[in-house]
């Protein structure tokens, strides 16, 4: 099945229901902040992980304590349902992030 892009009125929706998301471009993104380098490997090993087992892989940004994740689906040419639910699960991989 292919994945199908979402309009503007549905991202604006599944954003209101992530906290710290935002739309840029042709992505969804959010930046983390943690305490340390090392916490922020952490959670970018995590992240990783979530990719490999999912399959659906995110541009990442290592800022020394600060990591953005954005989501979009290449093949479809922007936002899907796949990277909205990907962005649910990369919130769930640290209790506490402090965005």
């Amino acid at each position: 099945m292919k994945d199908v892009t979402l309009g503007d009125t549905e991202i604006a929706g599944a954003l209101a229901g992530l906290s710290g998301w935002a739309r840029e471009g042709t992505a969804i993104q959010r930046t983390y902040r943690f305490d340390d380098f090392k916490s922020a490997i952490v959670f970018v090993n995590a992240v990783a992980a979530l990719a490999e087992r999912e399959n659906h892989h995110p541009d990442l940004t290592i800022r020394y304590k600060d990591v953005t994740v954005s989501y979009w689906t290449h093949s479809a040419g922007g936002v899907t349902a796949r990277d909205v639910d990907l962005a649910r699960k990369v919130d769930t991989l640290l209790p506490d992030p402090r965005s």
